[in-house]
């Protein structure tokens, strides 16, 4: 049986219900998070609030309490005795009159739904999208919207041409971030990320990485890419290294990959050279 968190309770999944009128819906009027889950503990939990916060703020959406979030968590986590994996925290502007404004008393539906899992390491192949750029101008792009659409379409664009994610770039063709991870890059001994005012989103490991220190952010194009040690897409689920770059093998860095997960409380585990891990034939040379 599986249970979900619907405004305020725990139910069972089949027996949850959402509007057809609902604006998260009909027009992905919302925000969403997803949260580690490690030992029943929801990892990084100030930094999913403040920018579940700051999208609310922009939207000028009604957002649950860091209370409420932790209340529902904890009731769900124990309906499902979930030990590891991740939670998922949705909110929409709930139901609305058709058009695209607003209503004026916004009634939010709220829901949060855990999936069993560990943080792991992979290996992963990446194309730079050609169809799809990240708008570094948009407000859009500094918060975790419902709207992903982008983000499906550059990822299809990458598993026809038989990759496995797509590396997005920004209006002025700099490197951004992947359809759901954050880019690290190691030149050296150290690390860099694209900024926020180069349209990549406000990831969570991004900042846990940026706190301690071992990353800066700088503007990076892809010829910094190519030439880089070691690559490395990050999020709040994983570290994946980039073993394949629009044909270009590349090969991981120990201490490095190391390094971001011991900062990351990923574990390890192996990770194959870049011409023998599992990445499937991609008829290039």
């Amino acid at each position: 049986m599986t249970f979900v968190w619907l405004n305020g309770q725990v139910c069972e999944a089949a027996q949850a219900h959402v509007s057809l009128a609902d604006r998260g819906l009909t027009l992905g009027d919302g925000l969403f998070e997803t949260i580690r889950v490690k030992n029943r503990d929801l990892l990084h939990f100030d930094l999913h609030m403040q920018r579940l916060r700051d999208g609310g703020a922009l939207l000028a959406l009604p957002v649950p309490s860091a209370e409420e979030v932790a209340q529902a968590s904890k009731a769900l986590l124990s309906a499902t005795g979930l030990q590891n994996g991740s939670a998922r925290l949705t909110v929409t502007r709930g139901t609305g009159p058709r058009g695209l404004a607003p209503p004026q008393n916004v009634q939010p539906t709220v829901f949060m739904t855990v999936a069993a899992g560990t943080a792991r390491v992979a290996s992963v192949s990446v194309m730079t999208s050609r169809l799809v750029r990240r708008d570094e101008q948009s407000p859009l792009s500094r918060i975790k919207s419902l709207n992903y659409l982008p983000n499906i379409l550059a990822r299809q664009e990458a598993v026809r041409a038989g990759y496995e994610d797509a590396l997005l770039l920004n209006v002025q063709g700099r490197v951004a971030e992947t359809t759901v991870s954050t880019v690290v890059v190691q030149e050296e001994e150290r690390f860099i990320t694209p900024s926020v005012a180069e349209g990549a989103l406000p990831g969570i490991a991004r900042s846990v990485l940026l706190r301690a220190g071992v990353m800066t952010e700088e503007s990076v194009d892809l010829s910094r890419l190519q030439q880089a040690k070691a690559l490395y897409l990050v999020n709040s689920l994983g570290v994946r290294v980039v073993s394949l770059l629009d044909g270009q093998w590349m090969e991981p860095c120990a201490s490095g990959l190391r390094r971001l997960c011991t900062l990351l409380d990923v574990a390890q585990g192996g990770v194959a050279g870049a011409r023998n891990g599992s990445v499937s034939s991609h008829g290039r040379t």
